[in-house]
């Protein structure tokens, strides 16, 4: 059994904010597996799908973004999963450009509050992740509003909804290859295409 958590925030008045770039996530993959996620499970509404043969529990967590980790606590308890090799999650990163995406082993929630409650809960920074980026080019006109809350919390333009939508293709065949391949697999396939793409080095 794998386990993939997409953060965000409930509530339809959120459902296309950057905020909820891990929610969007979790539903573009169920819907390319005729799936819903409906079921609700630990304070978290889920869907069952197959990946590469693995079967793979999908999550959205219905607390809030910074109780998160009570959510996937429950979760990794109640499916019993051993870490970190068990457990996957999506969630959106500002200090990343949108379209950016980064796969993870570990590292420091940072300013992120859903990532540092999944750390709270789980006594651990040591669980997988992807980083979805939200924020602005540097120097871009819109970087001061893009930088503080209420750009997270504001839905999407047109324009950065067509953005992101190739972002969670991109998404879903990462959260695939770690789920049948490993880590460490996706890490090399996705960080270093983007880093190529942008004819940058990962810092």
């Amino acid at each position: 059994m794998f386990l993939v958590v997409g953060l965000g925030n409930p509530g339809i008045e959120y459902q296309f904010t950057p905020h909820n770039a891990g929610f969007l996530a979790i539903d573009r993959i169920a819907g390319e597996h005729n799936a819903e996620v409906v079921n609700r499970r630990c304070r978290a509404l889920t869907a069952r799908v197959q990946l590469g043969g693995r079967e793979v529990i999908l999550a959205k967590p219905e607390t809030w973004m910074n109780l998160s980790g009570h959510s996937v606590g429950d979760l990794v308890d109640e499916l019993d999963l051993e870490l970190p090799g068990n457990l996957l999650v999506l969630y959106d990163e500002l200090d990343l450009p949108l379209g950016t995406v980064r796969v993870r082993e570990r590292g420091s929630p940072a300013g992120h509050n859903g990532a540092r409650s999944v750390s709270a809960a789980l006594a651990t920074d040591d669980w997988w992740r992807i980083r979805i980026g939200v924020g602005p080019e540097p120097g871009g006109k819109e970087e001061a509003f893009r930088r503080g809350k209420d750009y997270l919390l504001t839905p999407m333009s047109k324009k950065d909804l067509t953005a992101i939508d190739p972002v969670l293709d991109r998404v879903a065949r990462a959260v695939e290859m770690v789920v049948t391949k490993g880590i460490s697999a996706a890490m090399n396939e996705f960080n270093r295409r983007e880093e190529a793409a942008n004819g940058t080095a990962e810092k």
